[in-house]
């Protein structure tokens, strides 16, 4: 009895020392077969040993100069092909040619052609009123009447007397066309077309007449 006893307790203690040794078998190969357990740096724990793929490509643009960059404004090296012409009105001064003669010297001129059959010579006819009113003594006033053929010869006598020869023939047919002349040099100050406005002879005026 004894014996059967003591084989058998044997028996139960090899079985116990062959569990222990398999469990602890297979606790050492699932460790070995652990991917995870086997790195200690992971992506989840932040390291800092992987490579950024991406941080080891340069920036194919960064390298590349800017093509527009280096060229220049074709239109900055071109001078403004207008800003050296010189504007050919203001070059060239309107002139009735020569001075004017000499009773007219040493005030503004005002000339006006006229003939009565013109509607915009009436339509004017009250600011040129008003104008030898205001500056009678500081104007000399000058009417060319082209009114018909006989007048017309009187007048073109009368222009080259005055040193307006010239530009009666230039005017004569453009009726309340009204000029402002500096006598001394024949150079016209400003010159209207059928302009009623006071305001545009005066100030005309009195600028020439600030510069005597």
């Amino acid at each position: 009895m004894n014996r059967r006893t003591d084989e058998d307790f044997m028996r139960v203690k090899y079985l116990a020392t062959l569990a222990v040794a398999s469990m602890l078998s297979l606790g050492l190969v699932a460790a070995c077969s652990n991917p995870c357990a086997a790195k200690t740096n992971t992506p989840d724990t932040g390291t800092t040993n992987q490579v950024n793929p991406c941080a080891a490509k340069e920036n194919p643009c960064a390298s590349k100069a800017n093509p527009c960059a280096a060229k220049e404004n074709p239109c900055a090296s071109k001078a403004n092909p207008c800003a050296s012409k010189a504007n050919p009105c203001a070059a060239k001064a309107q002139s009735v040619g020569n001075p004017l003669a000499t009773e007219l010297q040493g005030k503004p001129v005002v000339v006006d052609v006229f003939a009565t059959w013109c509607a915009s010579c009436k339509n004017i006819a009250p600011t040129l009123t008003q104008l030898k009113q205001e500056y009678s003594d500081q104007v000399n006033f000058v009417v060319l009447d082209v009114t018909d053929k006989a007048t017309l010869e009187e007048t073109q006598a009368k222009a080259e007397k005055l040193g307006l020869g010239k530009f009666l023939e230039d005017t004569k047919s453009k009726t309340s066309t009204v000029a402002i002349v500096d006598p001394a040099t024949g150079n016209i100050l400003a010159m209207f077309k059928n302009n009623p406005n006071q305001d545009d002879y005066t100030q005309i005026l009195d600028t020439a007449l600030a510069k005597n």
